[in-house]
């Protein structure tokens, strides 16, 4: 039987005052963020993104995915060891792990994000009057929501659960190439009748897929800017 998986999505916000640093001392801080990822994603799922752009309040974002909760704590603790999150805070951040969905044989024990250009990303908390409906009507409301959602193959969803684990109830991850096609589906989505039992559904992240190295880069603009000369 396949095995459950824990799933992280970490934010990133960077001091400014980091940015007027040495370059040689940026550059070790982010060797040994990057050697931590490195460490951590040989056997387990690890990806980055950029939301330098996209956020005022994060500039990267990781994403980690493992069986077992210890390997996401001792990532994150050897993370914190690096020059680099000396200068950070963690301004958000989701934990979840997946399950079957009572909804849809569509659903995933492990995240397997398609590797598109971006990901949107946001906690999701459904209304106490969601859980007092005959389970037949709740199934009834979704199948509604998942037949809109098949209207659109090119996005593809990861939906990971956090009750009991974290704030929300529910961690959604959308992939896609086209940021406009997302953002008609999100708005004939508030059109459905599954949308009345929203209790909340932000803050909203729009991350862009990089390496990790290129995420890094776009903190200072040190190794782009290299490029581009």
């Amino acid at each position: 039987m396949p095995s459950r998986h824990f799933v992280k999505y970490t934010f990133l916000k960077i001091d400014p005052a980091w940015r007027r640093l040495a370059a040689d001392v940026r550059e070790a801080g982010k060797r040994e963020f990057a050697a931590a990822c490195a460490d951590f994603s040989d056997g387990h799922l690890l990806r980055a993104f950029s939301t330098v752009g996209t956020r005022g309040d994060a500039d990267l974002m990781l994403l980690s995915q493992a069986q077992n909760l210890d390997r996401i704590h001792e990532f994150h603790v050897v993370l914190g060891q690096s020059g680099l999150m000396k200068w950070a805070t963690i301004p958000h951040s989701f934990l979840a792990m997946t399950k079957a969905s009572e909804y849809s044989d569509e659903s995933r024990l492990e995240v397997r994000p398609a590797h598109a250009k971006y990901l949107f990303v946001y906690p999701f908390v459904k209304t106490r009057a969601w859980y007092g409906l005959d389970p037949k009507e709740r199934y009834r409301i979704m199948q509604e929501h998942i037949k809109l959602g098949r209207e659109y193959p090119d996005i593809d969803l990861n939906t990971s659960y956090s009750f009991g684990l974290d704030d929300q109830e529910f961690v959604v991850a959308f992939e896609t190439d086209d940021p406009g096609s997302f953002l008609d589906l999100v708005q004939r989505l508030r059109t459905t009748e599954s949308s009345l039992y929203t209790a909340r559904d932000t803050p909203t992240f729009t991350c862009i897929s990089t390496s990790v190295q290129r995420a890094l880069s776009a903190l200072d603009g040190e190794v782009l800017a290299a490029e581009a000369a």
